[in-house]
C-alpha cells in the first residue's frame, strides 16, 4: 500500500470546525442573553427592543438575527434558563424540614435563597410580571408559582398536621402573598436598605406564622417563644 502523506495522517478538518463554530455559538448566544437580561431588567420587556440588546452586547443586529428572530425570542430563551435554575433553587429551600428546630431558623433558610436568586436575577422578576409578558413565559410562570405554593403547603402541613387542609392552603397562600409583596420592595432598593428590607420581609412572614404554628407543631412545646424576631435597626 503506498504511504500516506502526514497532511492524509492528520485529523479531518471537518470534524474540528463544527466543534469551534459551535463553542462559539454558545458563548455568542450567552453574550446576547446577558445583554437582553440588563436591557430586560433596565427598560422593562415592552420597551427593550432589538437594537438596545445589540448595543449592550457590542454586536450588530444582524449578529443578533443570527441567533435570535426577535426580542420575545430572547425573552423566552432567558425565562426558560431562569424557570430551570429557579426549579432547582426550590429544590434545596424546601428541603426535608426538621420540625423541631425553630421556626425562624427555617424561614431564613426558605425565604433567604429566593430573595438571594431574585437579587441576583433581577431581569426574571422583571419578565414574569411585566404587562406584556409572551404567553409561554407567562404559562410557565403559572406553572412555576403553582409549583411552589404547592411546596409551601408541604412545608406549613409538616408543622401543622392535624390542621384541616383548607387551613394549611390558607396559610400557606397568605404566606406566599407576603413573600411576593416583600420581593417587590425588596428589589426596588440595593445595598444596605435592601438588606434592611429582607429583615423586614422575614419578620413580617415569622410574625404571621409563629401565632398560626404556636405550640401546634410535633416537638414545638416550649420553643415558640425561643424564636422571637430579630430586632429592627434603628
Amino acid at each position: 500500500m503506498p504511504e500516506q502523506s502526514p497532511e492524509q495522517e492528520q485529523s479531518p478538518e471537518p470534524e474540528q470546525k463544527p466543534r469551534r463554530r459551535q463553542a462559539r455559538g454558545e458563548r455568542r448566544i450567552a453574550q446576547l442573553l446577558d445583554a437582553a437580561a440588563t436591557v430586560f431588567s433596565t427598560t422593562g420587556y415592552t420597551a427593550a427592543s432589538t437594537n438596545a440588546i445589540a448595543r449592550e452586547a457590542g454586536v450588530s443586529p444582524g449578529t443578533l438575527y443570527q441567533f435570535f428572530p426577535n426580542k420575545e425570542a430572547l425573552a423566552i430563551e432567558l425565562s426558560g434558563r431562569l424557570i430551570h435554575e429557579m426549579r432547582e433553587t426550590y429544590g434545596e429551600a424546601f428541603a426535608p424540614v426538621d420540625v423541631t428546630a425553630p421556626l425562624r431558623e427555617t424561614l431564613d433558610a426558605v425565604v433567604d435563597r429566593f430573595l438571594s436568586f431574585n437579587c441576583q436575577h433581577p431581569v426574571f422578576f422583571a419578565l414574569m410580571h411585566g404587562p406584556d409578558v409572551p404567553g409561554r413565559m407567562a404559562e410557565e410562570h403559572d406553572a412555576l408559582e403553582r409549583t411552589l405554593r404547592s411546596r409551601v403547603e408541604e412545608l406549613i402541613s409538616s408543622y401543622l398536621p392535624s390542621a384541616p387542609p383548607a387551613e394549611v392552603t390558607r396559610t400557606a397562600q397568605m404566606s406566599f402573598g407576603l413573600y411576593k409583596a416583600g420581593l417587590e420592595l425588596v428589589l426596588a432598593h440595593e445595598g444596605a436598605e435592601r438588606e434592611a428590607y429582607v429583615q423586614e420581609v422575614k419578620n413580617v412572614i415569622f410574625r404571621y406564622l409563629d401565632p398560626v404554628i404556636g405550640d401546634r407543631a410535633p416537638g414545638r412545646a416550649g420553643l415558640a417563644t425561643a424564636s422571637a424576631p430579630a430586632p429592627r435597626e434603628a
